[in-house]
């Protein structure tokens, strides 16, 4: 058996690129990518990207230089998280909803080489360049036209080398594409949403994409050639990792330039969707619009990135939506942990099992190893529901580290062999994963922990409240006290003022867990992807200074 060793047939790089090779040939006459009027069959869309690849390689693009893309979830969109790749080129995409300053500084730092940039973003993106040192290269840039555009902007391509549609075209459909000499080569660079921190470079090799892909599909059992629409930002964490997905099982991919509820059920009716991703502010979106009407058909529907509350849930599958949660971060690439039901919660009460369902769960298979650790002593805290630890990971899909950041490389990714997710959770009894809050976000109210998300999850069964977000404002007695940034529903009768948001919290919870502050606002902040911009709201609460030392 030692004479046994590796080598060139056994050890070809894992890649989820040779997905779309199999893709053309078992699904080539089917539907790939549907986006407005304009429909690809799967070889098309390997031809189209093959195309791209060799016009990158043909205007200079090298091995692990870094291409940028600025758009929103279009066609183009979707073709590029192959042809960036298949050139040897490193994919950094780019949150269509930064402003130019941060624009900047991540291309800079990025080191971008070529950026695609949508029509929309145009003013953004050369507004961005324009802030360039006068020593450092500017990027080309290639404009993506689109039908939807204001009129005549199509021909304003000053500033950029070329279309988008004119660099497919001239590219040669029987390029040979750069596969990698090691599937621990990097294959994109995605920048965290900066919720809690400035925003980090996270790097990804194509062994970790193609663990977190092929673990996505297996773990939320998609079958073959799904309808997939695209609700979820390409832009964020790689659409969860879902555009190699969709390639490995032969989807249709329904793409959507903008979140819109009434856009989206006529989408899921004309073409059939069985299948969307989102964060669970989309499902509060979809599930308090006057276009919610019971679907025809069941839609499956993936959430995760923030713990949604158990009556968003509920609301969301009253309405025909199978709701699955899960729990990753831009570090793993996607949804790397996931509540796998059990069939036996079927019987339990509804709010049982929206409670339930609200729990992150279990890792997925092909994923080594979750915990719940003491932060100071590394050690597992107790698996009992209640004792507050740090989510730990260690995996395939974990990022080979920050770009030019060792520093915070190693202060998240320890020599123990975890890597520290910032996130705080419990273990239950039964082994499965409940996030409670970011490390930030949890407010230390006369020595008590008390969970922000707990809180909100009792402010949102409050049938007036939309959307809710709990935060520690300074308090001359307790230290810090929960304050409540509530947005309300919109066509109330009766508006409920703070005061009645206070004393439904009292009925519902103990009464050290009660906001001592309720702030009305009309929308609360959020990041492209959904995430309310706690940050934001903290120093908000640190403007109104601190809370008088009377108790409630």
């Amino acid at each position: 058996m030692d004479e046994l060793k590796p080598s060139s047939p056994n050890s070809s790089p894992l890649t989820p690129l040779d997905f779309l090779e199999r893709a053309a040939t078992v699904y080539g006459d089917c539907p790939s990518v549907v986006y407005n009027e304009t429909s690809y069959t799967w070889s098309q869309t390997h031809r189209r990207c093959l195309q791209l690849a060799s016009s990158l390689f043909s205007a200079g693009i090298k091995r692990h230089d870094v291409v940028s893309v600025v758009a929103p979830n279009t066609a183009a969109m979707y073709e590029l998280h192959f042809a960036v790749p298949m050139s040897g080129a490193v994919l950094n995409n780019v949150n269509t909803r930064l402003d130019a300053r941060t624009i900047n500084v991540l291309l800079l730092h990025s080191e971008s080489k070529l950026v695609f940039v949508d029509c929309l973003s145009r003013d953004v993106v050369l507004e961005a360049l324009s802030l360039f040192p006068l020593n450092s290269p500017r990027p080309p840039l290639v404009l993506i036209t689109d039908d939807d555009e204001p009129s005549g902007r199509s021909s304003l391509t000053v500033d950029f080398i070329c279309t988008y549609e004119s660099m497919v075209l001239r590219g040669d459909p029987n390029f040979v594409w750069i596969r990698p000499e090691s599937d621990w080569e990097p294959m994109v660079l995605n920048y965290t949403s900066g919720t809690t921190s400035a925003p980090k470079g996270v790097v990804h090799c194509h062994r970790g994409i193609f663990i977190v892909t092929v673990a996505s599909l297996i773990d939320w059992a998609i079958p073959k050639q799904p309808v997939y629409l695209w609700t979820l930002p390409m832009f964020h964490a790689n659409g969860w990792s879902f555009p190699w997905g969709m390639a490995m099982v032969g989807g249709t991919n329904v793409c959507l330039r903008r979140i819109d509820v009434s856009t989206i059920y006529g989408l899921i009716k004309r073409h059939g969707v069985t299948h969307m991703c989102g964060a669970p502010v989309v499902l509060n979106m979809l599930t308090s619009s006057a276009d919610n009407k019971p679907l025809d058909n069941p839609v499956q529907i993936l959430t995760a990135g923030a713990p949604p509350p158990a009556a968003v849930l509920f609301r969301t599958e009253s309405l025909g939506f199978v709701v699955s949660h899960g729990y990753g971060l831009t570090e793993t690439a996607g949804i790397v942990v996931s509540c796998a039901w059990k069939r036996k919660w079927n019987q339990f009460p509804a709010n049982e099992r929206a409670r339930l369902k609200s729990r992150q769960g279990v890792k997925l298979a092909g994923f080594t190893e979750i915990d719940v650790v003491d932060p100071r002593s590394g050690e597992s805290v107790k698996r009992d529901g209640s004792t507050l630890g740090e989510v730990v990971l260690r995996g395939g899909c974990v990022m080979l580290g920050y770009f030019k950041d060792p520093q915070g490389t190693s202060k998240s990714m320890k020599s123990d062999g975890w890597f520290y997710t910032g996130d705080v959770g419990v273990m239950h009894p039964d082994g499965y994963l409940e996030i409670k809050d970011r490390s930030k976000d949890v407010v230390i109210s006369g020595g008590e922990n008390i969970s922000s998300v707990e809180v909100e999850s009792i402010l949102y069964t409050n049938p007036a409240v939309n959307e809710a977000a709990v935060v520690a404002r300074p308090d001359d007695h307790w230290g810090e006290s929960p304050c409540a940034f509530v947005s309300l529903k919109t066509g109330l009768t009766e508006k409920p003022k703070e005061k009645d948001i206070i004393d439904f919290c009292r009925e519902k919870m103990p009464h050290y867990m009660v906001p001592k502050t309720v702030v009305l606002k009309e929308d609360l902040p959020k990041t492209s992807t959904g995430k309310i911009q706690k940050f934001l709201l903290r120093e908000m609460a640190k403007e109104m200074g601190p809370r008088g030392a009377s108790r409630m």
